[in-house]
């Protein structure tokens, strides 16, 4: 099962704090809005999320369609498929996309510890 690009996704109390922080590891800003709370930051092939009064939670983000530089790639498996897949292996969802649906969607399950899994498709 190809899930696509991985990153997390952390919910952060202070935004600029945040960067800050990251950015002494070598993370540098690549996409985001800091005027909407949200920043995605980049070190090599690692990529975080951060996310201010958006989530409880951290979130660990698949986005199938894409690589580990957010580019979409030719072949790939759509998000709808993984959530058939999963729901056939007994996955409880707590949002699910649209069957019937083409191109983004989402769908999130959450792992026996509680951490949600957010399977994000933007292509």
């Amino acid at each position: 099962m190809n899930l696509g690009a991985f990153s997390i996704s952390l919910a952060v109390k202070d935004l600029a704090a945040s960067r800050a922080f990251y950015e002494k590891f070598g993370f540098e800003v690549v996409g985001g809005d800091a005027s909407q709370n949200w920043l995605i930051m980049r070190n090599g092939d690692h990529t975080i999320g951060l996310f201010q009064g958006m989530f409880e939670r951290n979130i660990l983000t698949f986005n199938p369609g894409w690589d580990k530089l957010a580019n979409p790639v030719a072949e790939f498996t759509d998000v709808r498929e993984l959530q058939r897949r999963l729901k056939s292996e007994g996955v409880s969802l707590v949002s699910e996309a649209d069957e019937a649906g083409t191109g983004p969607a989402s769908f999130v399950a959450i792992d026996p510890d509680g951490n949600p899994l957010l399977v994000d498709q933007h292509v």
